[in-house]
Formats: C-alpha cells, sequence, structure tokens
C-alpha cells in the first residue's frame, strides 16, 4: 500500500496488477503504470494533474505499441455474437484491461506460506500430494499447517482461483471508471467481451510461446497419449510479455524473463524490501511525515516463506512448464468501448431520457 499513488480503485495487495491498452484508429497504446514509472516522474504527473493538464499526463504516461487498430479475428469465439456488429468499428476507442496474474500470485504465496498463516497446498491434479510442500508440513516438523482439520489445507485450484478473483475485482472496478468516465464526456460506451486465452495477444503483438494441449491442460499419461493418436493435442499460444524497440514493457515474474522460479520469488521480495523496495530505498516517496523510521521497522519476509514459496513454485514451473497452471501469466476478460453517439438516432428510435444531457451537447459540439 506504502506505493500507491492517486488511486481511485481497490488494488489487491496494492500491487496495481492490472495494465491498459488504448486502441483507436490511428495507433495503439500501453498505459504505463505507477509503479512502471521513476519516483521523479511520478511528482511530475502529479503536478500536471493538479494544474488540469490531463491531456498532456495521458500522453506522457503511453506508449506506442502498434501503428493502427489492434483487431481480433470477430468469429467465435473470439468474439460472441451480441457484439459483432460493433468489434472493431472505425471511429470508436476500445480500453482493455489487461490482468498479470503472476505478480499477485507470488506476493500471495509469500503471505500464506509465513509462520502466522501457514497455509498447506496440494495439488488435485496429482493425486492431492503436496504441491513441493512436503518438507515445509507441520507433521514433519516444518512450519505449514498440513492437518485438514485445521482449516489451513488448499488445493492448487483455489489459490489460483483467489489470485485470479482478486486481480479481476481491480478491472472490474477500472471498467466502471471508464464507464463513469464516459458519461462524464457525453459518449457512449459498454463494456464487451474480451475473454480469449490468446487473439488480443498476438493483436497487440505480445511474445507468445505454444504448448500442445495435452501439456496446457495438464493432462494425465493416458489422455495425453489418446490426444496425440487422434491428432487432437494441438499447440495453444499463450502470452509472455510484451517487448517494443529493445524495451521490455511488460515482463511476467516467471521464466523466460527469469531464470527459475526461485529467481522470480526473490524479484517479487526486492520489490518491497531490497535497496530501492517499497519500504527501503523508495520510503521518502510516501505519505508518511518520517517514512524512513516507519517502514524500516516492517519486517522482511522471512527465511522460511521465502523457501515454501520458492518449493511451491518450482514444483509448478517443473510440472506443468507454466505459472499459472491453470491459466496464462496474462489475461483479458473485458474491454470498454467508447464512441460519440447520434442523437437524432436516439430521438428517432428511443424515449427522451434515454441520452443525458452531456451526450446532447457532445452530439452538438461534433455535428
Amino acid at each position: 500500500m506504502g506505493g500507491l499513488v492517486a488511486r481511485t480503485i481497490a488494488s489487491g495487495d496494492g500491487l496495481q496488477t492490472v495494465g491498459l491498452a488504448v486502441i483507436n484508429d490511428k495507433a495503439t497504446y500501453l498505459i504505463r503504470r505507477p509503479r512502471e514509472l521513476l519516483p521523479g516522474k511520478i511528482s511530475e504527473l502529479v503536478e500536471l494533474g493538479r494544474q488540469g493538464k490531463f491531456l498532456e499526463l495521458y500522453q506522457q504516461c503511453r506508449v506506442k505499441i502498434k501503428e493502427g487498430r489492434a483487431v481480433t479475428p470477430t468469429e467465435p469465439l473470439f468474439n460472441i455474437n451480441a457484439n459483432r456488429w460493433s468489434a472493431h468499428a472505425a471511429g470508436t476507442t476500445y480500453l482493455l484491461p489487461i490482468n498479470d496474474l503472476t505478480l499477485m500470485y507470488v506476493n500471495g504465496v509469500l503471505e500464506i506460506f509465513n509462520e502466522h498463516t501457514g497455509a498447506f497446498v496440494l495439488d488435485e491434479r496429482n493425486g492431492f500430494r503436496p504441491a513441493g510442500l512436503a518438507p515445509f508440513a507441520r507433521s514433519r516438523g516444518g512450519h505449514l499447517e498440513d492437518d485438514p482439520r485445521r482449516g489451513r489445507v488448499a488445493t492448487v485450484r483455489q489459490i489460483e482461483q483467489f489470485v485470479t478473483e482478486f486481480v479481476t475485482v481491480e478491472q472490474g472496478m477500472m471498467l466502471q471508471n471508464l464507464g463513469l468516465m464516459a458519461q462524464a464526456l457525453g459518449l457512449g460506451g459498454f463494456p464487451n467481451f474480451a475473454n480469449h486465452e490468446f487473439g488480443w495477444f498476438q493483436a497487440l503483438g505480445f511474445d507468445l510461446q505454444e504448448m500442445p494441449v495435452s501439456r496446457y491442460l495438464g493432462t494425465g499419461p493416458l489422455v495425453s497419449l489418446a490426444l496425440k493418436l487422434l491428432r487432437r493435442d494441438v499447440p495453444v499460444p499463450f502470452p509472455i510479455g510484451l517487448e517494443r524497440n529493445g524495451e521490455l514493457l511488460l515482463k511476467p515474474f516467471c521464466p523466460p524473463h527469469y531464470p527459475s522460479m526461485s529467481a522470480a520469488v526473490r524479484a517479487v521480495a526486492e520489490i518491497k524490501f531490497g535497496a530501492n523496495g517499497i519500504f527501503r530505498g523508495h520510503a521518502a516517496g510516501n505519505a508518511w511525515s518520517n517514512g524512513a523510521e516507519i517502514t524500516g521497522k516492517v519486517p522482511p519476509v522471512s527465511e522460511k516463506a521465502l523457501a515454501a514459496a520458492t518449493a511451491y513454485c518450482e514444483y509448478l514451473w517443473n510440472r506443468y512448464g507454466r505459472f499459472p497452471v491453470y491459466l496464462t501469466p496474462y489475461r483479458t476478460v473485458l474491454g470498454f468501448q467508447a464512441c460519440h453517439l447520434d442523437a437524432e438516432f436516439y430521438d428517432r428510435f428511443y424515449r427522451p431520457e434515454a441520452l443525458a444531457e452531456t451526450q446532447r451537447q457532445d452530439f452538438q459540439r461534433h455535428s
């Protein structure tokens, strides 16, 4: 929470895990999040906001990732029939939240595997065996509570569902803000379907890897063999990051951007407690009157939590070849499409109250 800057929405663990792509006829942009900016740059942007120079603030936060409009196929299941009429319509602006699941995931397991919480995780796709955590079980002298009667035992799927829900809540609130802003500007707009494993990432130019569907789904040996014999073990692409002009814009906390999951876990701990971490080097940039003194009292992640989180994440990577294992590192769910409205069309086919005065004023300005 010490790193939040002017956020109007809730963010799980204060991590700002959702990025935003802005897509129009001229170009496609990625909006940099506050944690991706240098501390000095943030103060400049805050001052622009105070002066009401919002367009300049926006332009300084964005980076072009594609000339023209990023376009996905419109057939099922890249799109749904209800949105087919409006998909990629000229003159509209499409705003697409991009969920990063890896930062929340690693940060979350560092918390639940500490000595206070002591959760224990089983792999339901591997006979409910410990997910790399057997040496840390309390029944073996460790600090994680593996007795299911104590209510601290979960499965990999449950943990990943928690992660997904926390990140998606932040995305949902971003969509609400976009809807409120469209109304305030006098625009029309609505959230629509963007839930495809790789369609939007291909359109945006993400780096992609492929994996046979049997490994992607974590099937057993018999099902994997059947898929191969039936020639249905097709490759499935999935996003692993976004790079433009030699700059890595979006980097998940997993290989290939880290040599191992162990290195990725350490990197998340460094964000908080490293020399330049939120609770150490960046203490002067927070809102406390004596930030360095306060943050210096915040205890770092314990070595036991680090060891357990590393063992868990390494287990998932070694067994399933990706992280997370039920979803991809990045995910899209809903986008928001905005445009100017034709007030004459609404006057002909709708009741008068269907449009607010802001939309009518916008129509007069652009007609």
